[in-house]
């Protein structure tokens, strides 16, 4: 499974970048809010320093403007991936731009009769929303399998890039059921490698070490 990193922070892409852990970036208006820059300066950057997929989101809301949005994000560079909202308006924009040998990210997706219609309409990533189907008391890893399920029936080439990742047993349980991609926040990415058995043997070796007096150099 591919890790892509949800932030427009710069250091925090960069960090885990070294550590080979991102394959590509999302964003979105918030993000770019917080970051408190311009979207398309911002993205430059992120996109010169990251070699996959870098999700850049229109803001406009009906097709042709949002073609026009789109159109001038995938200027920045040659891996962008322009992002667009799963309404009818959307799915009309995906259809033109990833027509045009744009990436296409059609993101806010809830279920499995609109992520069926984004693959139609030719996206590259599809993005399901697990938390925000959580928060409402539903499970939103059954959307996760439903749409593996489906586009494996079907043989759609239309990644499913699971979203809205609140934990780490969220990107271990979309590796299980098949996601392409998982995109997560900086934080829930290095929280994968906290384990209360992994410090508590730590602090034995440590211990026994000391005690030993045993130094490498």
């Amino acid at each position: 499974m591919k890790f892509f990193v949800d932030t427009a922070d710069i250091d925090a892409i960069k960090e885990l970048h070294a550590l080979g852990m991102v394959d590509g970036v999302t964003t979105n208006p918030s993000l770019i809010a917080k970051s408190g820059r311009n979207i398309l300066e911002v993205t430059k950057e992120i996109c010169d320093l990251v070699d996959g997929p870098v999700s850049a989101e229109v803001v406009a809301t009906e097709a042709g403007a949002m073609i026009d949005e789109g159109r001038k994000l995938a200027q920045i560079a040659g891996n962008i991936a322009i992002k667009v909202p799963l309404t009818w308006d959307g799915l009309r924009a995906c259809k033109v731009l990833s027509g045009e040998g744009n990436m296409v990210n059609v993101t806010l997706c809830f279920s499995a009769n609109q992520a069926l219609l984004a693959a139609k309409a030719g996206a590259t990533f599809i993005s399901p929303f697990i938390g925000r189907l959580d928060d409402l008391n539903l499970d939103g890893l059954d959307l996760i399998a439903d749409i593996r399920q489906i586009y494996d029936n079907y043989g759609f080439d239309t990644q499913i890039l699971a979203a809205s990742i609140r934990s780490a047993n969220h990107m271990s349980e979309c590796a299980k059921i098949g996601a392409d991609v998982a995109t997560a926040p900086p934080a829930v990415i290095q929280a994968m490698a906290d384990h209360v058995l992994t410090d508590k043997g730590l602090a034995t070796f440590l211990k026994d070490a000391e005690k030993a007096g045993i130094k490498i150099v």
